[in-house]
């Protein structure tokens, strides 16, 4: 390969978090990637970075685990243990630690009696001890770790950052000082990488902080959405960055009243926290990318994130086993059609590391990742409805593409 840069250019990749919508979205795209791109080898990476839950896609990509194994792990469950993964784990409660804070209630429900009866003092003073008895985290990631660990654990794999044949690194925060902390970077690097994605997972509330070497550390997102910067400070000279949240974009009142479309609000607390999460985080995303341009001016940064007016993956549910299949297929197709959509502008800066688009591939309609139509126990009338709508989704990806290929033709001549 060759490049303007160096003869033999630095590829890596960055996967942002987004639980587990965000880690089937990236296996879709992922494979989507790596098939429409001649010359990408996403398992032969020069450097691997991942936050909250694409430091599971990471981990496993370094480990040799491609995509489409990703999928057939991940996505279909047709993998053999320790690589089927059932995103049930992800639920478990936190017994053990429900039953150790109410071991200490009755304490502090002493403690905040003494304080109102005899000192005095106010009662809401009083109830704030109380706090301390609500548990860290509601769910347990032990068995996440657990899972990763054997996965890790079998042969041309490793749970060791310092046996891989590629760079990783995986991104926490320090509960206590707020500090990123990139494990598997020097210093960082005897902790286990199963340990280091439970750590870079922990969501503040969700999960409980990880405690690694006597400190405890929550999701890396909480500093930054992807940590690109860490790949690119290491000579990296094309990266490959996806993020799977994005804030949702409904259109204006006018759309909303014509479309009759409901509003975000109509949707409750969930969805209002999920569009005020997204937007907080994809804001801080935004500025990063901007310094990257100063900051690494000769790197070539290629970004994938969904449509903003993507409402099947926003409000998706993701623990359905039939909708995860859809969900990786509609993320599948949608980074095809985007790559179509950018080709002129991709051919080039793909162009200069030795690589390029497969236009055959992604001109031809009938490439699927899963067959979404055909899942097991469905009706007779689903099936046909979910045919359907395959079809007409096919009918817009050729209008797309032909309007793509005509747009590459143009910039040809």
């Amino acid at each position: 390969m060759t490049s303007h840069r160096s003869s033999h250019p630095r590829i890596g990749l960055a996967l942002a978090g987004g639980g587990p919508l965000g880690a089937i979205y990236e296996v879709g795209a992922l494979c989507a990637l790596e098939e429409s791109i001649e010359g990408l080898d996403f398992t032969a990476c020069d450097g691997y970075l991942g936050v909250s839950a694409g430091g599971i896609i990471s981990a496993c990509l370094a480990n040799g685990i491609a995509p489409r194994e990703l999928c057939a792990g991940f996505i279909e469950n047709s993998s053999a243990p320790p690589d089927h993964f059932d995103p049930a784990i992800l639920l478990y409660p936190n017994w053990r630690e429900y039953a150790a804070r109410l071991r200490r209630l009755p304490t502090l429900l002493g403690e905040a009696a003494w304080k109102v009866l005899v000192e005095r003092r106010s009662l809401l003073g009083a109830l704030e001890r109380l706090g301390r008895a609500l548990p860290a985290g509601l769910l347990n990631s032990d068995p996440l770790a657990a899972q990763l660990k054997a996965m890790f654990s079998l042969p041309g794999r490793s749970d060791d950052f310092r046996d891989l044949k590629r760079p990783l690194l995986l991104v926490a925060t320090d509960l206590d000082s707020g500090d990123a902390v990139p494990f598997g970077a020097p210093g960082w690097d005897h902790v286990p990488v199963s340990r280091a994605v439970q750590a870079s997972a922990a969501l503040p509330g969700l999960y409980p902080p990880v405690e690694i070497d006597g400190r405890y550390f929550v999701d890396g997102a909480l500093k930054k959405t992807v940590h690109g910067s860490l790949l690119l400070d290491r000579g990296i000279d094309l990266l490959f960055m996806l993020n799977p949240l994005v804030p949702y974009e409904t259109g204006d009142a006018q759309q909303l009243a014509r479309k009759r479309i409901p509003k975000l609000v109509e949707g409750g607390l969930a969805v209002v926290l999920s569009q005020t999460f997204r937007s907080l985080i994809h804001s801080r995303l935004e500025l990063g990318m901007r310094n990257y341009q100063h900051s690494h001016p000769n790197a070539d940064i290629l970004f994938f994130e969904p449509d903003h007016r993507d409402a099947e993956l926003f409000l998706a549910n993701t623990f359905s086993y039939s909708h995860r299949r859809e969900l990786a297929e509609h993320a599948y197709q949608a980074t095809r059609a985007d790559l179509l959509h950018r080709a002129p502008d991709l051919q080039v800066k793909l162009g200069r590391h030795g690589l390029q688009l497969d236009m055959p591939r992604l001109l031809d309609p009938t490439r699927r990742l899963v067959d979404v139509w055909d899942t097991p126990n469905r009706r007779p009338l689903e099936r046909s409805l979910l045919r359907l709508d395959e079809i007409l989704s096919l009918l817009e990806t050729r209008a797309r593409q032909a309007r793509a290929a005509v747009e590459a033709e143009a910039q040809a001549d």
